[in-house]
């Protein structure tokens, strides 16, 4: 046990940082391992690699993606704006890179190359995205001279330009919607909030008219017999074979079938195997996570903090979300992953970065006190912090 008399950096950190929230995303880490065990085998097996292959990356991935959420979490505010700046311009220009010079998988060119070793820049984008669009909007609420939103707005075009690039319409989506909340959360009146919604269905429909891919997945999921409905079947029919109690670990049959079984239809693989009420429960322990993101958000006093908490909480439950509605055929395809439950070491590693951002946001942290709150008689340095 840790005392509270011991003053080191550890122990400070221990009682400063909120462990229901850390409690929330280990759980998250072991329970992408056990369903991980279900997913992989089989695609590992197909492309003629070891049966468990998937599996020890994973744990392998999840020692560096712990450790980074730990140190991130240390940070100070003020390290966390610099991180992230420097996180999302090195991020954009990956970006730009792997659209006119990555290798083309399924279509797109989202990676960029080193050796033996692939890194979706996109990935690390999103969080770093996220908190700089919190920066831009918290600066431009409390300084006049600081033309923070229109930073703010011109931040979102100079992101998503290089996803379209490539194309990734998904991420690009995304990124989008959680932009649209920040925008709400700082103050836009209900008017710019329709407008903002009637531009994303008209992007929607650029995109319908422009890109042939995007077209063949949203025809797909309107009409089943328009294409290709292979994964469609299958991750559906996993869902009505595994019932409410599931087949039984290893005994699933549409894994056989489902390409990406490991990484972007790893919920369907759990449905089949453990059923309908532990795919709830882990529906429950993402809701779990991303409510105890938005109480901690609603706390602090701090707008950077609040909007910088909100943003990153939704778009880690917003791209849950999306991952779950696919494979339960309420959306079309996305190529998105499951938060810590999917199989990819880009995505745990940026998955660390965005909850770091979080837990050290969300840290109990001394208040800054003003002359109107120091007792009479006593001065700035003789006031100890009060703690949120």
């Amino acid at each position: 046990m840790m005392s509270r008399a011991e003053r080191t950096p550890l122990n400070d950190w221990w009682w400063t940082v909120d462990r229901a929230l850390l409690a929330g995303l280990g759980c998250l880490m072991v329970a992408g391992l056990v369903f991980l065990m279900g997913g992989g085998p089989p695609v590992a097996e197909r492309i003629g690699l070891p049966t468990f292959y998937f599996l020890n990356r994973q744990a392998a991935y999840l020692v560096p993606t712990i450790g980074l959420i730990v140190a991130v979490s240390f940070l100070s505010v003020r390290h966390i704006r610099r991180f992230a700046l420097v996180t999302w311009l090195i991020g954009v220009v990956l970006c730009v890179l792997a659209s006119k010079f990555g290798p083309e998988i399924k279509g797109a060119h989202r990676w960029i190359q080193f050796g033996s070793f692939g890194l979706q820049p996109s990935e690390f984008v999103k969080p770093a995205f996220v908190v700089v669009a919190a920066w831009a909007f918290s600066e431009g609420a409390q300084r006049r001279d600081m033309p923070g939103g229109l930073l703010a707005i011109a931040l979102l075009p100079i992101t998503i330009v290089p996803l379209l690039l490539q194309p990734d319409f998904g991420q690009t989506m995304l990124i989008t919607i959680v932009w649209c909340t920040l925008f709400f959360v700082a103050g836009l009146h209900w008017f710019w909030v329709a407008g903002l919604g009637g531009l994303g269905l008209l992007g929607v429909l650029a995109a319908y008219t422009i890109l042939h891919h995007v077209k063949e997945r949203i025809d797909r999921f309107l009409d089943k017999d328009s294409g290709d409905s292979f994964q469609v079947f299958w991750s559906r029919e996993s869902f009505t074979s595994g019932g409410w109690f599931g087949t039984g670990p290893g005994e699933g049959v549409a894994k056989r079938h489902l390409p990406d079984a490991h990484t972007d239809f790893i919920f369907s693989v759990t449905g089949e195997e453990f059923g309908v009420i532990v795919c709830l429960c882990l529906v429950a322990l993402f809701a779990f996570i991303v409510m105890r993101g938005l109480k901690l958000a609603r706390r602090t006093d701090d707008t950077f903090s609040r909007l910088a908490i909100t943003g990153l909480t939704t778009l880690f439950g917003l791209q849950a979300c999306i991952n779950m509605a696919v494979n339960t055929q309420l959306m079309p395809a996305k190529g998105m992953t499951l938060p810590f439950v999917s199989y990819g070491g880009s995505s745990l590693i940026s998955l660390a970065l965005g909850m770091g951002f979080l837990v050290a946001l969300t840290r109990k942290r001394p208040r800054t006190s003003t002359l109107g709150q120091r007792p009479p008689g006593t001065t700035p340095s003789a006031v100890p912090g009060l703690m949120q």
